[in-house]
């Protein structure tokens, strides 16, 4: 054999397989390459776009952590406020009622001591009938003496 026609016969099966390789087995190889490269570009964008709504996130977070602290100290304020409103209305309500009971004590105090004074002065006016009566040795009707019965009382 010529060396001339093995290179030759080499070069045509060379050509052959380099055609059956671009024809049936690169164009595979190149989809799943493109596949591949595609996919890595969306999971970077992914990425990207994940770190962007993470900062927005973060931004959100630290806007409502303030103004929840702002909120909260506003009601703390309001219910600073309000206590100390419903604690002066509590003593006010605790003087009036200390005042009330006082003033109704005194009251009841002054209406039984009257009614001790009373009291006495019935008994007062009831001796003082029984111990004329013994004197003057004749029974006194205390319904017909009643105007001077009244006169003692008031005077004693």
């Amino acid at each position: 054999m010529n060396l001339n026609a093995t290179l030759f016969a080499q070069f045509v099966v060379f050509f052959i397989l380099a055609w059956f390789t671009m024809k049936f087995v690169w164009p595979p190889i190149v989809k799943a390459l493109d596949e591949r490269a595609k996919k890595v570009a969306d999971g970077l964008a992914a990425a990207d776009k994940a770190k962007t709504d993470l900062a927005l996130a973060e931004k959100r977070v630290v806007e409502e952590l303030r103004k929840a602290r702002e909120s909260a100290t506003d009601v703390r304020a309001t219910a600073e406020k309000q206590a100390a409103i419903l604690i002066e209305e509590a003593r006010t309500e605790a003087a009036r009622i200390v005042a009330a009971a006082r003033t109704a004590a005194e009251q009841e105090a002054g209406a039984a001591m009257q009614k001790a004074k009373e009291g006495l002065r019935d008994q007062v006016a009831q001796l003082a009938v029984v111990g004329a009566e013994r004197i003057l040795r004749k029974e006194i009707n205390a319904e017909v003496h009643s105007d001077l019965l009244a006169n003692l009382k008031q005077e004693l």
